[in-house]
């Protein structure tokens, strides 16, 4: 079989090739070409069903059973259970047998139900209704049953089946509108447009004679981009061919808006959808616990090999010499029977970080500010007018400026508006008293048009190339809609041009400050340059705009290099952006923009808390690189000082990839020698603090295979520069390019643990493909959280979970693993010295009572509730000091230098036992009634007594050393610990003092009461537990005294009695601790009332904009920090 397709196949999915390697042909309503047009070849596509289940019926239990048996703790337990199952042991193999059966049964009944609810999901999708058409007619029949080239009809509100080349919708202009909120996380409606000549297509007749052919590429899993060109025939001899691109295609998963129905093609069904190869398959996941767990337990697993070979082979040995003695006791009788460790947050912005909620703030024209509706305290004053100005009163040219600049605003957008009662909520204007509801792919647009309606201009609608605005004086003004230059990343800004009832031609222009300064040529720039550039600051999402008059004459140019360009089947999209470039130039300034993209509350505290914390935090958004840009701005992710580094489509069209990489790689690292970076945070100590901003596009690149196989080079150098930088932001990313983010950082050479949060269908590739994810329940449904390891509301839980929560989980989780070992080496190491006193005999040391119950009674309920309560530190201190969760980064309490002073202790504290005990029994003498005695304690001589005395110590000793442990005491804890220890006194009076009729032997009978009865042996057992505390606690001293972590230093300084939530609220300066509020400066003004409008900065003079004189008026500090 060759497998060099299969290869190029694999590279282009995961590496994101987006190159047109192969062609499929579909023939529409599966209708034949007509005869000399082409060859009809049909082809098999799959089907239209979804598989997201990870089992069958018939596969569920052996692949589930090679799953859980991959865990090595449940393979360790399966060995022993082995063992002791085909080997004659002296314990049950029910006692690890009948938990790991527990175990393997319960999970699986979880995964199972788990599997099950997806095939109950797979199937409610693969069985949904669909319409399409057949022999004229509309037929129904379910969705898995679709193929492709057939026509289907969606309707209002519902998702689209499978990937369609829009035909026609019952739109005169053959336009729908559509979200993509569980595709791409955007829940704003986009624009798609019918082929030209299919869009007059408005009856199941109609579209029952088309007959046409659809040539485009093979499946590709990038949501934005799509090329195929469709031929059409009809009574002509050549067909009619027309390009396709994305704004024909309708995915799978989006749903169609404000459109009554839609006809389209299918060409992509099933498996090969886009939305499909997004899809990251359901993994297991292990942590970092789990990880070092299974290390430690193979550690252990060769111990007790090596210690079983040990003893067998001296078993032997003793046993092939003959005249070797017996064993110092009678062998016939008494030998019958795994959050936590975060180091990386790869967040989603929309939604995540933010509400998804643009708010207009303010414009700035010729200079001044204006901010529509002044708002004081939350609240909107009621004799406030509706356009308040911050600076002196325009002059008339200024006014004509002013009007000029809102005309721009409300032409110059995409938006559509749609009259109806309800949509999401009608917004009425407060104008028109007409009930309307715009809706545009861009909510900033949305914004803006809303913003300026309350300045006093009202977008009404688009009819007939004719767009309709309501000025302020209530008259409708009409602008025919010539020319619209589309918005793209790359020249970042858009056109239209209109022309007005007085016959004037118009070019308004808007865009990022960097598009607009280069092309203006008037206008005031210092100063709007200065509100946008502080209006940036403030994490505000900023737009100039600009424009120009065009004399007949230009614009017939115009038209005429647009067509050009238009037509183009060949680099379409580069002659489109020439011809841009030539029309936006010689510009005049009119102003610009501030709207706000509202963070979700406490999202900057929150980041800023992950970054002291030692995590850094990625921004992986499909939003355009300036608008993510702000919100990092906002979120406190990029600072003031941050230097931003550009690692996009439109610096590698200028350079290579090579030398781009090479040369950020330079700039990062030039410095990393001479500057004193975090080792954690990666956050640097001087002022060269590096921010990466990378695209979709180029991480396509980077990770596509080079000429010789290899992209490992790019890659690490990537990964490099990302190292070096405090935060990075990925833009343009498709849901796949996100799980591949994730999984380059998962699997770099320092293997860190990451966490990926999202709240929309398009996260949950990477929140699957992350060490743990997280799903925000929000406004983009509830497949993140149903796919998510943890669901909260909000991303602000994120800071309790993971600083509060996480830190304790860890401290918890780490201290049962290693204790659990500590106790065991403990309770085994003794056993295996015995057999050097007992020739090898496979005699136990332990009653078997004492054997089974060690694990699950005597030493089970202290680990458990230490593992469920224990807080080392109060949750205030941890909420309030970020900076402790660096004690435990790196899984710092589960590394083998902890571990291996963890299992010193257990075989020291193991040796003390056996020993100490030993020499108590060193001495003997044989009694007149034939019994053994020691001479020096004067005890009652016995192997059973040895190891009872053996065994007691050692429960004391690991539950004392537990409580040492314990910083968090209630009355649980006081009631468990000492209860386990009462338990197994009161047990162990129960078992030896009466004669248990069930038991064929009595071998432990009056052992523990006669043990007790001697004094010695009351002074051995507490000097034997003192001696094995002892290096623990002198451990602990020392460290603590000497090199004292963070945690422990805040354990010495806090104090239980203080309420630290109250402390920092009580320290800070509030508006009444300043003195009085200064409200007269309000009362002493004249009689008219007078706005506070909300601000940032310190101090200000308000100036109301009458013809009156102004009066100055010094704004009150609760009016400065009032929320909008």
């Amino acid at each position: 079989m060759d497998c060099s397709r299969a290869r190029a196949l694999v590279r282009r999915f995961c590496a994101g090739e987006e190159d047109w390697v192969d062609s499929r042909t579909i023939y529409v309503g599966h209708k034949e070409p007509p005869p000399g047009a082409e060859a009809y070849i049909p082809q098999r596509y799959p089907d239209n069903r979804i598989v997201s289940s990870k089992y069958t019926f018939w596969n569920f239990i052996p692949k589930n059973l090679f799953e859980q048996f991959r865990r090595i703790a449940n393979f360790y337990f399966l060995i022993i259970f082995l063992v002791q199952l085909i080997i004659d042991t002296p314990t049950s193999p029910v006692t690890s047998g009948l938990p790991l059966f527990f175990v393997i049964t319960v999970t699986a009944i979880k995964q199972g139900y788990e599997d099950w609810l997806r095939h109950k999901a797979d199937n409610a999708m693969n069985q949904c209704p669909v319409h399409f058409i057949q022999h004229g007619k509309l037929v129904r029949k379910q969705s898995r049953k679709l193929r492709v080239g057939d026509i289907v009809m969606v309707k209002e509100n519902e998702t689209f089946p499978c990937d369609l080349i829009f035909l026609s919708s019952n739109r005169g202009d053959g336009t729908c509108h559509v979200t993509t909120a569980s595709l791409d996380g955007e829940s704003s409606h986009k624009t798609h447009y019918a082929i030209q000549d299919t869009k007059g297509f408005h009856t199941e007749e109609d579209i029952d004679a088309l007959h046409a052919t659809i040539e485009c590429e093979q499946p590709q899993p990038d949501l934005y981009k799509f090329v195929g060109r469709i031929n059409v025939y009809s009574n002509l001899s050549d067909p009619v061919v027309r390009p396709l691109g994305s704004e024909n295609l309708l995915l799978r998963g989006a749903t169609l808006k404000n459109t009554e129905r839609i006809f389209g093609v299918a060409i992509y069904t099933g498996m090969e959808t886009k939305m499909a190869l997004n899809y990251q398959s359901k993994s297991q996941k292990r942590s970092a616990v789990e990880k070092s767990m299974n290390v430690f337990l193979v550690v252990y697993l060769c111990i007790l090999i090596s210690k079983a070979l040990v003893n067998t082979v001296l078993k032997y040995v003793w046993q092939s010499e003959p005249f070797r003695d017996e064993p110092w006791y009678n062998q016939k009788t008494e030998s019958e029977r795994q959050r936590n460790l975060v180091e990386y947050i790869f967040t989603d912005k929309t939604g995540t970080l933010t509400e998804n909620n643009m708010a207009f703030k303010e414009c700035c024209i010729e200079g001044h500010v204006y901010v529509p509706h002044v708002i004081c305290n939350g609240q909107v004053l009621p004799d406030s007018s509706g356009i308040d100005m911050i600076d002196s009163s325009p002059g008339v040219s200024s006014r004509e400026r002013e009007e000029l600049f809102f005309r721009a605003l409300c032409l110059c957008h995409t938006v559509q508006v749609k009259d109806e009662d309800h949509v999401d909520g009608p917004r009425k204007s407060p104008d028109s008293g007409k009930s309307c509801i715009y809706i545009s792919s861009s909510p900033d647009e949305v914004a803006l048009v809303e913003g300026v309606q309350r300045l006093g201009f009202t977008y009404l609608r688009l009819k007939d190339s004719y767009m309709e605005i309501l000025n302020r004086n209530g008259d409708i003004e009409r602008f025919e809609l010539l020319e619209v230059l589309s918005f793209d990343s790359v020249r970042r800004r858009m056109s239209v041009i209109v022309r007005s009832t007085a016959g004037e031609i118009y070019l308004f222009c808007k865009g990022a400050d960097s598009s607009i300064f280069p092309r203006v040529i008037e206008g005031k720039v210092d100063q709007i340059r200065s509100r946008v550039e502080r209006n940036a600051v403030e994490g505000l999402r900023t737009l100039c705009v600009a424009y120009k008059r065009l004399i007949p004459e230009e614009y017939e140019g115009v038209c005429g290099l647009l067509q050009a360009a238009k037509v183009a089947l060949q680099d379409r999209e580069k002659k489109l952006a020439e011809a841009y470039e030539q029309i936006e130039k010689d510009l005049i300034l009119l102003g610009a923009t501030a709207v706000e993209d509202r963070l979700q509350e406490k999202a900057a505290d929150t980041i800023e808390a992950l970054q002291k914390a030692g995590i850094k935090v990625w921004v992986l958004t499909g939003d355009k690189m300036e608008t993510a840009a702000a919100t990092c701005y906002a979120c406190r992710l990029f600072r003031r000082g941050t230097q931003l580094l550009e690692l996009t489509t439109k610096r590698i069209e200028e350079q290579s990839l090579h030398d781009v990489l090479f040369e950020l790689s330079k700039t990062v690292l030039r410095c990393s020698g001479s500057l004193t970076r975090d080792h954690f945070s990666g956050l640097s100590t001087d002022m060269h603090d590096y921010g990466l901003i990378i695209d979709g596009a180029a991480l396509s690149l980077i990770m596509k295979p080079r000429e010789d196989g290899s992209s490992a080079n790019y890659r690490e150098l990537f990964l490099d520069i990302c190292r070096n930088c405090s935060a990075v932001l990925c833009c343009r990313m498709a849901p796949l390019q996100k799980a591949q983010i994730v999984k380059l950082i998962k699997f770099s050479k320092e293997h860190p643990i990451t966490l990926a949060i999202g709240d929309g269908a398009n996260d949950v590739s990477m929140i699957l493909e992350a060490h743990v994810g997280i799903g925000v329940i929000g406004k983009e449904g509830r497949q993140a959280a149903r796919n998510s390891d943890y669901a909260i509301p909000k991303f602000k839980h994120l800071k309790k979970m993971l600083l509060v929560h996480g830190h304790f989980y860890y401290i918890r989780i780490s201290e049962l693993v290693q204790y659990f070992f500590y106790k065991n080496v403990c309770f085994i190491f003794p056993q295996f010295l015995y057999q050097f006193f007992c020739g090898f005999s496979q005699q136990t040391l332990y009653d078997t009572a004492y054997l089974t119950l060690y694990n699950i009674s005597f030493t089970s309920l202290p680990i458990l509730l230490y593992s469920l309560m224990e807080q080392h530190v109060g949750v205030d201190v941890l909420k309030r000091d970020p900076s402790l969760y660096r004690d435990i980064a790196k899984n710092a309490l589960l590394r083998w230098r902890v571990f291996i002073y963890w299992t010193f202790l257990g075989v020291f504290d193991a040796l003390v036992f056996f020993f100490g005990a030993y020499f108590m029994f060193e001495n003997t003498t044989v009694t007149s009634n034939g019994q053994i005695m020691t001479t020096n304690s004067h005890m009652m001589f016995g192997n059973w007594t040895f190891g009872t005395l053996v065994f007691t110590v050692m429960v004391f000793t690991v539950t004392l050393k537990l409580a040492l442990d314990t910083h968090y005491w209630t009355w649980i804890n006081h009631f468990v610990i000492w209860g386990s220890l009462l338990f197994y006194v009161v047990f162990s009076l129960l078992w030896g003092g009466i004669i248990w009729p069930f038991l064929s032997y009595q071998r432990m009978y009056y052992v523990f009461i006669h043990m007790l009865s001697c004094g010695p042996a009351w002074l051995g057992i507490l000097l034997l537990i003192t001696v094995s505390l002892l290096p623990d606690i002198l451990k602990k001293v020392l460290c603590r005294q000497l090199w004292p972590t963070a945690t422990e230093r805040t354990q010495n300084t806090h104090c239980p009695d203080s309420s630290p939530e109250l402390a920092p609220a009580a320290s800070l300066q509030s508006p009444g601790a300043l003195g009085p509020r200064p409200t007269a400066a309000l009362r002493d003004a004249p009689t008219r009332k007078v706005p506070c409008v909300l601000w940032r900065s310190e101090e200000y003079a308000v100036l109301l904009p009458t013809r009156a004189s102004p009066v100055t008026v010094t704004v009150p500090a609760f009016c400065r920090d009032a929320p909008t």
